[in-house]
């Protein structure tokens, strides 16, 4: 079984509650019909008649005792709640949803928002970030052609510490979903000193601090995408990398490359990318991109509700 079948088999195994607020996108309706068909998980379409009022004004209450240190007045959050995504993320959690999916009328940057103010840091991670699950055809590198992509989505320029979060928590969702063996490569334009620069300096950095935070962790960097994925190339330009050009999770080292390159991949070899996967909070939630196709919603849906189990 391929990829994609294996991450909607291992959510079916224990069936979680995804909401999605997206009602009115006719896309979102589609994947709601194929996830209950397939038996993926419990998909709950946030339509205005599944909102109870009552525990809307709770939610909007809640969600003002968190926000007002930060400025926010309860008129404005009654007006964020006019947008069911609100009401999703705080269902969510509560508890009466395992987790919920949106993006494909939203920005990257409301669901984050909603996600990161609703859900709250996981407090081990510290930040939250954003990666993807690419699975490219016919392709001999990586785990036979599945990769974890991060961070592509949230953080412009992750400093040192942030990259060894992403690292992280990466590498755990790969664990927990994909049942792989993380081999982490810090993504550069230099190998291992073959250039010098501000970069290269973070990325090294960010290696010293990932190998402090998860010791048993297989990870290099920096090294260029060839010799990150390889072999032939990892034993000319660096023999001694621990990965040997095997790299399955790639970091790149700001959020132009991560989002262009995942992009690339997507399109030029047609490649199905499974996200943006919110990371680092406390409660899983998926991005979609607004471009997304009902099979990109099924799989978001599937891999948040794995990441619930």
């Amino acid at each position: 079984m391929d990829t994609v079948g294996n991450i909607r088999q291992k959510a079916s195994q224990k069936l979680k509650t995804i909401v999605l607020p997206e009602y009115r996108d006719q896309r979102v309706l589609d994947a709601c019909r194929i996830i209950e068909k397939e038996g993926i998980a419990r998909p709950l379409l946030l339509s205005e008649d599944k909102i109870d009022p009552n525990q809307k004004d709770r939610y909007i209450q809640e969600y003002y005792q968190l926000r007002k240190a930060k400025g926010m007045d309860l008129d404005t959050a009654r007006k964020i709640f006019q947008d069911p995504l609100y009401y999703a993320a705080m269902m969510t959690k509560e508890g009466k949803a395992d987790g919920f999916v949106a993006g494909a009328s939203h920005t990257t940057s409301d669901v984050a928002r909603a996600a990161i103010q609703c859900l709250g840091v996981d407090k081990d991670i510290g930040i939250a970030a954003s990666c993807f699950i690419m699975v490219v055809p016919d392709c001999p590198y990586g785990e036979n052609g599945t990769f974890i992509f991060a961070d592509c989505g949230i953080i412009p320029d992750p400093n040192p510490r942030q990259l060894a979060c992403i690292s992280k928590a990466s590498a755990d969702l790969g664990r927990k979903v994909l049942d792989l063996i993380p081999r982490v490569a810090l993504l550069s334009y230099s190998t291992h000193g073959s250039a010098q620069g501000e970069s290269i300096d973070k990325i090294k950095e960010a290696l010293s601090l990932i190998k402090s935070m998860a010791p048993d962790l297989l990870v290099d960097g920096e090294l260029q995408v060839d010799a990150a994925l390889v072999p032939e190339v990892a034993r000319i330009k660096y023999p001694d990398s621990p990965l040997a050009g095997r790299a399955n999770v790639l970091i790149f080292p700001n959020l132009e490359s991560g989002n262009i390159s995942y992009k690339l991949i997507q399109r030029l070899a047609r490649a199905r990318a499974i996200g943006p996967l919110i990371l680092g909070l406390n409660k899983p939630c998926s991005d979609l991109s607004r471009g997304c196709l009902v099979e990109d919603i099924v799989d978001c849906v599937a891999v948040t509700a794995i990441r619930a189990q």
